[in-house]
Formats: C-alpha cells, structure tokens, sequence
C-alpha cells in the first residue's frame, strides 16, 4: 500500500475503545479504521453528537415498525444516505438487507463497498433489530 493510500485510510481511535498492555489507547489504520468507522456511523442516532447533529444513521426511526419490504427499503435508503454523507473514503456497491430467522426482529444489512485510495472491495454485515408484527414478502 502506497504512503499515499495510508494517509487517505488514515489513522482512528479503535472502536469499542480499547488499551494496550501499557495503558495506551488502542489505535486503528487502513481497512480496520473504515470498518469500524461505518459501524459507529450505522449505530448512532442523529442527533446524539453534539458537535454534529446529523451524523450517524436514522435507521433507530424504524425501531417498531413492521418488518415489511417498505420498512427493508427504507432501512436500505437509510444505511446509503448515511453511508454516502459521512464515509468518503468508500463507494457503495451494494446495501442488501434480509431477515435474520435465527434472532426475532432482526434484519441483517450486507453492505459491500468499495474503499477507493486501493479498489479494495470488502463487505461487511450489520444487524437491525425492529418489530416483527408483519414478515417481510
């Protein structure tokens, strides 16, 4: 990987927070910083970082709706609005999202993207939990 492409991944605060066997914070570069860096964007609120009231995801606003194919694609919509505004290192390739049947109320996001400095493309998977008063059709 070129120095190039270093500097473009970058460099974070490891997600959960974490510390060496010396007591220092654990840091995260390249693959592993983008990764973390959409987990914590899928799994905040909008509006629970008070420097930035928008950051984050509004998939929290379909918490009890049913699990129908409208509630899937808006969920789907969510994670690409999301997705697109706060993680410029990536292009979206796709945002599929299932039931999980193994967890009651589960919907399982698969996103795959792109990270853009390597054309890396990598894929991870992200649970949503909401009500499951109708299946999804």
């Amino acid at each position: 990987m070129s120095n190039d492409a270093k500097t473009f991944l970058g460099t974070g605060l490891s997600f959960p927070l974490r510390t060496d066997a010396r007591g220092k914070i654990m840091l995260t570069t390249g693959s592993n910083d983008i990764e973390e860096a959409i987990r914590i964007i899928l799994s905040t609120r909008p509006g629970e970082r008070v420097m930035r009231p928008t950051f984050g995801c509004r998939a929290h606003e379909l918490l009890f709706e049913p699990r129908t194919p409208t509630t899937v694609s808006l969920l789907q919509e969510y994670i690409y609005e999301a997705l697109r505004m706060w993680e410029p290192r990536i292009n979206l390739v796709l945002v599929d999202v299932v039931a999980d049947d193994a967890h009651d109320g589960a919907l399982l996001a698969e996103i795959q993207y792109e990270i853009k400095a390597t054309h890396d493309t990598r894929s991870i998977v992200h649970p949503f939990f909401i009500e499951n008063e109708a299946e999804i059709v």
